[in-house]
């Protein structure tokens, strides 16, 4: 079907009960932006710092990273000053997603819940899960020396050892110096390794760390790094890559650009589509750890 048989006016069905009929896109956009804030995994481990107005693909966002200050001995000769050059990076919005969907007519009418909520639950599911997949691929941009087992050398997890392994991942960004200025590292698992976990006597359920504040979804913390549970983490080439840090790593900028509703000439139904732009960039990759573990974990 092409964009010359369709039309941007208004529906025109008013049947009793379509409670679908009072699309509003601006309405539709606020509400999934809204939802989209809440649940995805991996927007509980990144910053927003640079995140601005993003209209196209392809927008650019300047990230300006100041020049290190060095400590000299004072002596008795003049004081030299360091010619200071800030590390210029660009984060560019490279993603572009989009979903469509036709709503046919007599379904509006015969539908006992609120087509418009569930449609957007639905579309939310889905960018989540591109979103998520595509901001756990950071673990390529890890540091070679925060990185706890080897391709070749995948390590296998078990109960009794799941801990120490977290241990040495946890340490991995103590010697990086990433925990400094307070920051709270996380690590993110799948619900296999999720399994291991739980039977492992160092782990801290959510309901038992004290005072202490945990990210949103976070089942409890491990090693001083809170747990996330992520069913995207999956198996790549026999092995899982459980991606660790802190909040400083990587920078995100996501806007749902566009939510559009167009009435079918060809049938009695409603098109609905929407565009959904987003890119990261790994900033601090010393921030990140990662643990490489064979898939068949015992």
């Amino acid at each position: 079907m092409t964009e010359e048989n369709q039309s941007t006016s208004p529906a025109t069905t008013t049947e009793k009960g379509n409670n679908y009929d009072p699309f509003i896109p601006q309405v539709w956009s606020q509400k999934l932006n809204a939802m989209l804030e809440k649940n995805c995994v991996m927007l509980q481990c990144v910053n927003r710092n640079y995140e601005g107005e993003i209209a196209n693909q392809g927008d650019t966002v300047k990230i300006i990273t100041p020049g290190k200050v060095t400590v000299s001995t004072l002596g008795t000769s003049s004081i030299t000053y360091d010619e200071l050059e800030p590390e210029s990076q660009e984060l560019v919005i490279d993603q572009k997603k989009f979903f469509a969907f036709k709503i046919n007519d007599i379904a509006q009418v015969q539908a006992n819940t609120d087509i418009m909520v569930a449609h957007l639950a639905n579309a939310q599911k889905a960018i989540e899960e591109v979103q998520d997949s595509y901001l756990l691929s950071m673990h390529a941009n890890v540091d070679s020396n925060n990185i706890v087992g080897t391709d070749e050398s995948p390590i296998t997890l078990s109960k009794t050892t799941i801990y120490e392994q977290f241990v040495k991942l946890a340490l991995c960004l103590k010697n990086s110096d990433a925990l400094t200025n307070g920051q709270k590292p996380w690590v993110v698992i799948n619900p296999t390794i999720e399994s291991y976990l739980l039977q492992s006597t160092e782990f801290i359920n959510a309901h038992k760390v004290a005072d202490e504040t945990l990210r949103e979804g976070a089942i409890g913390r491990i090693a001083g790094m809170d747990v996330l549970v992520s069913t995207n983490l999956v198996d790549t080439a026999g092995k899982y890559y459980i991606l660790a840090g802190t909040n400083d790593a990587i920078t995100f900028a996501s806007q749902l650009a566009r939510i559009e509703r167009l009435r079918d000439k060809d049938s009695f139904s409603d098109l609905v589509r929407g565009l959904y732009l987003y890119g990261a960039k790994t900033v601090q990759p010393k921030a990140l750890a990662k643990l490489i573990v064979k898939s068949s974990v015992s």
